[in-house]
């Protein structure tokens, strides 16, 4: 068995793709187009996101459910992020801090549609 992707609902489809692709540095794969919607999928090289862009958009966009928590994301310098963070625009929901209980640093932001994105520092 293997994971493949994740499935987000996106309001504004050029705000998701400059988030994920810009900002955390995924890559388009494909596109679908079916006949309620379009699906973009984006990958890191082993697991993909699907971007989900339906045509009847709800006018206040999607509600997140109370069980869903986060995606994590790895980066290599959380320092180096940061600034990135910074000049893209975006703000951490929880600036990096240490955690002694894996032993390295991680932060919180969110998505253009309100997902909670962990980023953990690579401990190697």
């Amino acid at each position: 068995m293997k994971f493949l992707h994740a499935m987000i609902r996106v309001k504004d489809l050029n705000k998701s793709l400059d988030f994920y692709e810009k900002l955390l540095g995924l890559v388009p794969t494909r596109t679908i187009e079916l006949e309620d919607s379009k699906l973009h999928y984006l990958t890191d090289g082993n697991t993909e996101i699907e971007l989900t862009e339906n045509f009847e958009i709800p006018e206040n966009g999607y509600e997140n459910g109370a069980a869903f928590g986060h995606f994590a994301f790895e980066c290599e310098n959380l320092d180096e992020f940061s600034k990135k963070v910074k000049e893209t625009g975006y703000e951490y929901l929880w600036e990096p801090f240490y955690l002694k209980e894996i032993d390295t640093r991680i932060a919180f932001l969110k998505d253009p549609d309100g997902n909670e994105i962990e980023i953990i520092e690579n401990r190697q």
